[in-house]
């Protein structure tokens, strides 16, 4: 019998030659937000995956949150990750760029005249990052005015075409693990008292805003979303995470994206909540239990089997595996992941893994 992992999906107008998909994975190796020729060595070695989703790429200079990441908001970023693309598509690889807009998870190091990160309200996460300077606490960020929730819908729409001129068959938006657009769901990082905050419907509207602008500017089969109830990731807090995105999957169906991309956080219940409710394809990463840190072939092959979703999402096995669908039908051996090389540096904990026929 076939294992369902290595059943082909269709997926907007792709066709994914099995069910194994490659998580976004920040890597912090890009240079002046540029991607590097490393870059496309590394996806291209897992061309083999049913689909790529990148590392989060910034859709704007504010939208930064971490030293060293890729963004897609000029040419000359768009021509760089063309040398990704490129390489993926030569192997028959599908690929999708996650645009990751990180609000107030970043720092005033990495803008222009040290610029305040952006958020629905002026309340800190209370967490630290790395900067060229070292460890610095995240600063209160600023309050969004609508003019500016303008713009940073207006943004990601520029990046879906830098996508496109790319050469990406599409792109993720990044809703969850506490980033602008999760942290405009929470009701713990959105105060707001205008049509953008207070009750579920008024919150849920910048994750709506965007995704259909974007679906409407390259077309709503290139657009997935991401998103992570209940995770408390960069000072998130939910209160009632059913409710909530029961309404935005209810918001989003009519826009036939591509998929919803769910980051389980211990809510097998929200889990099948959305799966009932989102007439699409759904790649969940399962995390039955807030204990459970990583997803294992088993555990992948179970929520298939389930019918919990249509593909799993994968990080560290892909990560270390760079032929990871050869060794799960072999039944292993896995590489271990490394994680003193997970952020910066060169090719070693990057490219160098081997393959089974290495």
């Amino acid at each position: 019998m076939v294992s369902h992992l290595f059943e082909t999906l269709p997926l907007g107008k792709l066709t994914l030659p099995n069910r194994l998909v490659m998580a976004p994975m920040t890597r912090s190796r890009a240079r002046d937000g540029l991607q590097t020729p490393l870059a496309a060595e590394y996806y291209a070695q897992r061309a083999g995956a049913g689909l790529i989703i990148t590392e989060g790429t910034q859709p704007c200079v504010i939208g930064q949150g971490y030293i060293d990441t890729p963004g897609l908001h000029t040419p000359e970023q768009a021509e760089a990750w063309r040398r990704v693309t490129d390489a993926v598509h030569e192997k028959q690889g599908r690929i999708f760029v996650q645009l990751m807009h990180s609000g107030r998870i970043g720092h005033p190091s990495l803008y222009p005249d040290g610029a305040l990160p952006l958020a629905p309200s002026a309340i800190a996460s209370g967490g630290r990052m790395y900067t060229p300077q070292g460890m610095l606490d995240h600063p209160t960020p600023r309050e969004m005015g609508l003019d500016d929730i303008a713009r940073a819908v207006e943004d990601h729409i520029a990046a879906a075409k830098y996508a496109m001129d790319a050469g990406f068959d599409g792109v993720e938006l990044h809703g969850a693990n506490g980033y602008l657009i999760h942290q405009f769901l929470a009701d713990n990082t959105n105060r707001r008292t205008d049509a953008y905050g207070g009750s579920v419907d008024n919150r849920i509207r910048f994750a709506v805003e965007v995704a259909q602008a974007v679906g409407d500017a390259i077309g709503p089969e290139r657009v997935g979303i991401r998103l992570s109830p209940g995770n408390t990731t960069n000072g998130i807090e939910e209160s009632d995470p059913a409710p909530l995105y029961e309404a935005l999957i209810r918001a989003l169906a009519p826009l036939n994206l591509a998929y919803v991309h769910l980051m389980e956080f211990g809510s097998r219940e929200v889990t099948e909540l959305i799966r009932r409710e989102w007439p699409g394809v759904l790649i969940l990463n399962p995390h039955a239990t807030p204990e459970e840190t990583s997803v294992t072939p088993e555990s992948a092959e179970a929520v298939l089997d389930k019918g919990l979703c249509d593909a799993v999402s994968l990080g560290s096995l892909w990560l270390a595996n760079p032929d990871l669908p050869a060794r799960i039908r072999a039944g292993g051996p896995f590489n271990a992941p490394d994680p003193d090389t997970f952020y910066g540096g060169d090719h070693r904990g990057y490219t160098d893994y081997p393959a089974l026929d290495d």
